[in-house]
């Protein structure tokens, strides 16, 4: 996409006109940048995209092309994943529940690396999937995250080396260990804490006759959704990571990751129009083609905020904007600024590309999703 202003403008006018709204943009330059954006700052980690946070064929198949693994959650994903050309071997199963079908589907497509946070899931993947390479799944500190995955998921630290030792019993590979910090992470503790508690379990279990390989640092670099951000991100967060990665770990170590948001969430723009306006509650009111049961979903399963932006000019004023259903629960904003809008104005969102068209309701009250080109 034009890097300009003027030249996003251009593109957007002349997609819409061809396409009419809502539309969700998705460029491929900017998961290129992302991609090696990462393996730039993180050079020793390995990235397995999270697909859930956007599964379109599309996107994966551009990921193929740079070399990404992929992270899936169901044999759904799996399925979709291996459809497009992606490498078993590259592949990590990273939900720590698996039903017995989606267990027997990865021993079925070769994939052998997934992780686990407790003993009977431990039966079960020696079952259904034996010979599995394990990871286990701490519980680590979530403490500043938009989504704080410990509150389901994770093993306790001072539990590991027992499930490490009962997969090891069981015929599995007890290949090491993982942990997320949360989604949309800017607490930079959160990863250094995790770090000294996965180096101590280690070393600890050097003592025990085991010898772990694998470190997965999940996913939750966070990303910028708004212009005026100044959170840190995946630049400062790595520049304190490698050191201790490097003097924690044993040289050998296969470190890997799971980013989602931040390699889809920068290359997606949503672009909707005004459909309906009004005056309620000494405000201008404003009925966009596009809401929280469709690409503002975010909204509600990913507590995401967005920043809004309009093509048109002008002063601006205190506006709310609202979906397209017949629900009042479909509200975007309440308090956003914006130039006064007609019927037809577009107004568009940056950095939406993660979740948001993955978590849509299909079709509901008739309303369509927005349609979703790469470009």
């Amino acid at each position: 996409m034009n890097k300009t202003k003027g030249g996003f403008e251009k593109v957007v006018r002349r997609l819409v006109k061809k396409h009419s709204t809502p539309l969700m943009l998705i460029s491929e330059a900017k998961l290129q940048q992302q991609y090696e954006a990462f393996v730039r700052h993180l050079a020793c980690v390995t990235p397995y995209y999270a697909i859930k946070a956007n599964p379109q064929p599309e996107i994966i198949k551009a990921f193929i092309k740079l070399g990404a693994g992929f992270d899936v959650a169901s044999g759904n994903e799996l399925i979709s994943v291996l459809k497009l050309g992606a490498d078993p071997a590259k592949i990590i199963f990273a939900n720590t529940i698996k039903s017995p079908a989606d267990l027997a589907l990865a021993k079925k497509s070769r994939v052998k690396l997934m992780t686990f946070d407790n003993e009977p899931e431990l039966y079960k993947i020696a079952k259904y999937a034996p010979g599995s390479r394990v990871l286990v799944r701490l519980k680590v500190n979530n403490v500043g995250s938009t989504v704080e995955l410990s509150l389901k998921f994770g093993a306790d630290p001072d539990q590991a080396i027992f499930l490490l030792n009962k997969a090891k019993s069981l015929g599995l590979v007890a290949e090491g260990l993982a942990f997320h910090v949360g989604s949309q992470c800017i607490n930079i503790d959160n990863y250094l804490q995790a770090l000294d508690i996965s180096s101590m379990i280690f070393h600890e279990a050097v003592q025990v006759g085991l010898r772990l390989k694998t470190l997965d640092l999940g996913g939750g670099f966070p990303i910028h959704h708004f212009d005026s951000d100044d959170h840190i991100i995946l630049k400062e967060i790595a520049r304190q990571i490698r050191p201790k990665l490097r003097r924690l770990f044993p040289k050998d170590t296969n470190f890997m990751a799971e980013p989602g948001r931040f390699f889809v969430g920068p290359a997606g723009t949503l672009v909707t129009s005004v459909i309906g306006r009004t005056f309620r509650n000494n405000r201008n009111y404003y009925y966009l083609d596009d809401g929280v049961y469709a690409d503002f979903s975010g909204i509600v399963f990913d507590h995401c905020r967005y920043e809004y932006k309009s093509l048109r000019r002008g002063q601006k004023f205190l506006s709310t904007l609202a979906g397209p259903t017949c629900d009042s629960f479909d509200t975007i904003a309440h308090n956003v600024d914006l130039p006064e809008l007609e019927v037809g104005n577009i107004v568009y969102v940056k950095n939406i590309g993660a979740y948001s068209c993955a978590s849509a309701v299909p079709g509901f009250n008739g309303f369509a999703p927005a349609k979703i080109l790469m470009i």
